[in-house]
This record gives structure tokens, sequence and C-alpha cells, in this order.
């Protein structure tokens, strides 16, 4: 294992920014895969009991490995050299090649954010199974965040994993939570925004959050402990109401005039990953 420092940094990030591009694949592509998916079962839910009539035409093939990527524009297939991490953005000056219609800066940002927290992982534990890790942690959280923030949806197929891999590093000694730490801290976590979400439900008749959320609480219980649940859930809702306040300040809220919470309990989850959950009760003074 090499030793924390400058070579597990540079090793980690060049590998950050490569995930970092799949990752915007998975942000992009996986609600829609869900909703095909919903679709299909639906679809045979209200199927009659008569034999379908065959079609010679099957649907496209569609999952995070194909079709290859493409303008969302014009339809320009992305060649190999259009689609390195950063620098074809900044190659390209943020512009298809063929169109030159603008390509979305948060391409480039979650490449980036990425590469930095593999890098950090690099710096502070070295080359090692710890660090890979947390490098795996924050690449799903990274991807939670911008799948709820465009969809208010945070997939099972993340989450689950997510709370299951906090468990079984937690178990293995890969992380320094204790087992029965992580074990009850996926507990309250999940149990603490379930009666937060029925409180809110009595009260007001409406949902204040989604079920998506008390798993990814549950995940970070499992991944820190039942101790830094307090920290993260305090740290994410101060995000989460400066934001909203801002955007509200703006005009900029969408229809229904909700905010997703995921992205804010997202960014708590990541702060407590490189200052520590005591940091976040010192920041806010507590």
């Amino acid at each position: 294992m090499l030793e924390a420092g400058a070579p597990g940094a540079a090793l980690l990030g060049l590998l950050g920014l490569m995930v970092g591009s799949f990752l915007n694949v998975v942000i992009h592509r996986l609600p829609k895969m869900m909703e095909l998916r919903w679709e299909a079962e639906c679809a045979e839910l209200q199927a009659s009991d008569e034999t379908p009539a065959s079609t010679s035409s099957e649907p496209e093939t569609f999952n995070l490995m194909l079709p290859r990527s493409r303008c969302p524009h014009c339809g320009h297939q992305i060649r190999w050299f259009e689609n390195i991490p950063v620098f074809s953005y900044l190659a390209l000056r943020g512009k298809c090649s063929q169109c030159s219609a603008p390509i979305s800066r948060r391409y480039p940002a979650v490449e980036l954010a990425t590469a930095a927290l593999f890098a950090w992982c690099g710096w502070h534990f070295g080359l090692g199974w710890e660090a890979l890790a947390w490098c795996g942690f924050s690449a799903a959280v990274l991807a939670l965040a911008g799948i709820d923030w465009d969809t208010t949806l945070l997939p099972d197929d993340i989450t689950l994993p997510l709370l299951w891999a906090g468990l079984c590093a937690a178990g293995l000694r890969i992380t320094d939570t204790l087992l029965p730490d992580a074990l009850w801290g996926a507990v309250a976590g999940y149990v603490s925004l379930w009666l937060v979400y029925w409180a809110f439900k009595i009260v007001t008749g409406k949902e204040g959050m989604g079920y998506g959320d008390f798993k990814l609480f549950a995940a970070f219980g499992a991944w820190f402990g039942w101790q830094a649940l307090i920290p993260v859930i305090l740290m994410a809702s101060l995000i989460g109401a400066v934001i909203g306040i801002a955007i509200k300040l703006k005009g900029h809220l969408r229809e229904g005039g909700y905010v997703p919470f995921g992205p804010f309990l997202a960014l708590a989850g990541l702060t407590s990953m490189v200052f520590g959950p005591s940091a976040i009760l010192a920041a806010i003074g507590l």
C-alpha cells in the first residue's frame, strides 16, 4: 500500500476523472432506464389474456453502455477524443463539434468533483482498501445527488448497495466504524427520517420527503456510525434551508414549490467524510 500523500492522491485523482465521466452517464441514463422498466412492468400488468400481435421491430437497447453517447440537439455521435474528461470540454469550448449547441457545465463539474474527492481519499488514506472504499462512497453519493436534483428520485439501485457496502466495510474493518455502530446507525438513520415523514404527513397532509431519503440516511449511518447522524442531518437541513430560501427569492422554484432534500443530505455526507462529524458540529456552533 502506498503511504498517504501525493502519490496516492495523483493516482486516485486520475481515476476520479474517468469515474466522474461515467457518473455523468449514470446521472443521465439511470432514471430513463427506471422509467423504461416501469413502463414495461405496467404494460405486462395491463396486457390482455390474448396473445399479443408479433412485432418485427425490437426496442433499441438502452443501458449504461448502449447506445453510444450522442448530442441531444443534433444526434452527433460523440467520438472517443470528444469524451476525454474535462479536456474535451475545454478543447470544444463547451460546444458540440457539429452543431455548436452548448454542453452543460455540469459534465466537467461532476468530473472535477469526483477527481477532487478521489484525490482526497488517496491523500488521506494512501492507496489501499480504505481509500478505495471511500472513493466508492463518494462516487455513489455524487451520482445520487445529481439524480435527485434532476428527478427527485434516489434509486434503490444505488442507495441499497451503498447501505450494504457500509455495513460490509465496517464488518471487514476496512473503515474505522465498528460494526455495531454501523448496524445501529443504519437502523436509526432509516427510522428517524421515517418518523419525521409520518409526523409531517399527519400534521400537514403532505409528504415532506421520499423513502429514498430514509435509505440514503441509513447508508450514512452504516458508513459513519450512529454518532454521526445528528451532525449530518443538522448540516443537511441548514444547507437545504439556505439554498431553498435563495432559490425562492430568485423565483426559481420548480412547479409545486419543492426542493429535493437528497442533494443537501449528500453534501452533508461528503462533508462528514472529509472533515468528520465533530467538525460539522463545531462549524455550526454546537
